[in-house]
């Protein structure tokens, strides 16, 4: 018996059925993971600061963690379905209390990095065409890149996922340009070798260092449960997605910094990155491929924040949905735009969020970069690492308690246990480097771990207050998902 996230949902709160396939949900899952984002903008930093050469093989080891981590996600998959993904997960397993405590701890997640990102773009932006006499303040072209994801939002999923397909294929396109680029020149002044991927460069000092800022290139990807609802053959497609989008993922930003790696040289690419973070990829391409590809990578950078953003808007519109289906959150948040079948009302709300805190921001005079992205992002980083190590926990109980003769110990209750540790590990390499994560040593920035335990216990607290005042949607609570 599997649980269906919609069975017990009035037709007006659906979202429409086999909208999309596996193609969609990867295009999601990789667009929100931002590959021209996380590798020119991530990558510079993880060498200078982390394990230098051993970059490459960081990134095969945090893929491991979450192919790991996906053995018994996607088991679970196969029962446990619907909008409202890690919510749903941690509620058959951990029970309801915690269940809605994730879904903060998830909202404050997705809020964050999505607010990261249209900093981060504006920024960027303001920057761009400001070389073109054009001056505008980096948050007007962040609130000009809201109204846009707003609209593109309030569209049928598949609209989405053309977009983020379209703009996922383009960014892979000029990375591996450069990468095939580098190959075909024979590397740089050490030629080509393997040896970023050996264990004593990849275990050498910074490694810890270096995970801290690999991994947050991973968000995103276990957001393919999220699509559930909206999937053709939900069962076989989410589980594939999930493998495909982590494989896509790791393979590729593997090969991406060894290529970059190549090119300067394992002994010189950790004082490249120091002395160059913003130009490293850049410097590397014009002298490679010529200066048009700098125009080339500068445009679809621009691509690659929308296509994170509109990935990250599609997310959290669907966990407001789902909250508001279940009755946790204003229920109007469950309405359906009748022409789009899309969560429209969900959509404005979150949209109207994110400008509130931007807004928030930039009365407050914050600095775009050194401020906006770098605290979001490492907040976001600490929140998806939290509500990871719950689901894994949610996924052991829950195979103790049911369906026990389907699935092996293996995906059941050996990968997740693996998963649950070397996520925990995860999340105190994260706290322990906030200061070199965000660049600030700011008391804020040091009780972020904190905000995040806040956020779970404020979740524990709304859900007693639902128990003693609503009992019978506290019942339900976790299965009018189903």
């Amino acid at each position: 018996m599997s649980l269906d996230a919609t069975a017990h949902a009035p037709n007006g709160e659906r979202l429409s059925r086999n909208s999309i396939g596996l193609a969609h949900i990867v295009f999601f899952v990789v667009a929100a993971a931002a590959p021209l984002t996380a590798v020119v903008g991530a990558s510079p930093a993880a060498f200078a600061f982390g394990n230098g050469a051993g970059v490459p093989g960081a990134f095969v080891l945090a893929g491991l963690l979450y192919i790991v981590f996906s053995v018994g996600f996607t088991a679970m998959s196969h029962h446990v379905g619907g909008t409202g993904a890690f919510y749903v997960y941690i509620a058959q397993g951990l029970g309801r209390h915690l269940a809605v405590g994730g879904a903060l701890i998830s909202l404050l997640t997705y809020s964050s990095v999505q607010i990261a990102v249209y900093a981060l773009a504006g920024v960027f932006l303001s920057g761009m065409l400001a070389g073109q006499g054009v001056e505008v303040p980096w948050y007007g072209w962040s609130f000009a890149m809201l109204l846009l994801v707003h609209l593109c939002g309030q569209r049928n999923i598949s609209f989405s996922g053309k977009i983020l397909g379209v703009a996922m294929i383009l960014e892979f396109i000029v990375l591996l340009m450069l990468d095939v680029g580098i190959l075909f020149q024979g590397g740089g002044p050490q030629g080509l070798s393997l040896d970023n991927f050996s264990p004593s460069v990849v275990f050498g000092p910074g490694l810890g260092i270096a995970l801290v800022f690999v991994v947050g290139s991973f968000i995103g990807f276990e957001s393919t449960a999220i699509f559930g609802e909206e999937a053709r053959d939900p069962a076989v497609t989410i589980p594939r997605a999930t493998y495909v989008a982590v494989l896509l993922i790791t393979l590729f930003y593997a090969f991406s910094t060894w290529a970059i790696a190549q090119y300067y040289g394992s002994a010189q690419i950790q004082q490249e990155a120091m002395n160059n973070k913003e130009a490293l990829y850049f410097v590397a391409a014009e002298k490679v491929l010529g200066g048009w590809s700098v125009a080339l990578m500068n445009g679809l950078l621009v691509l690659s924040f929308f296509a994170c953003v509109l990935s990250f808007h599609n997310t959290l519109n669907r966990y407001f949905f789902a909250l508001g289906r279940e009755g946790v959150a204003w229920h109007k948040l469950a309405a359906i735009h009748p022409v789009h079948n899309s969560p429209h009302v969900a959509g404005t709300v979150q949209t109207l969020s994110a400008g509130a805190i931007l807004l928030a921001f930039v009365l407050g005079g914050a600095d775009g970069f050194a401020v906006v992205f770098s605290w979001m992002s490492a907040l976001a980083v600490l929140g998806i690492l939290a509500v990871q190590i719950m689901v894994s926990l949610a996924i052991i109980m829950y195979f103790q308690r049911n369906h026990r003769g389907e699935h092996g110990l293996l995906s059941t209750l050996v990968m997740p246990a693996v998963a649950t540790i070397g996520l925990i590990g995860a999340f105190f390499l994260v706290t322990e480097n906030l200061e070199l994560l965000t660049g600030s040593d700011s008391h804020i920035v040091q009780a972020f771990p904190v905000v995040v335990l806040a956020f779970g216990l404020g979740g524990l607290l709304l859900a007693r207050v639902i128990r003693l005042c609503k009992p019978d949607l506290y019942e339900n609570l976790g299965r009018v998902f189903d």
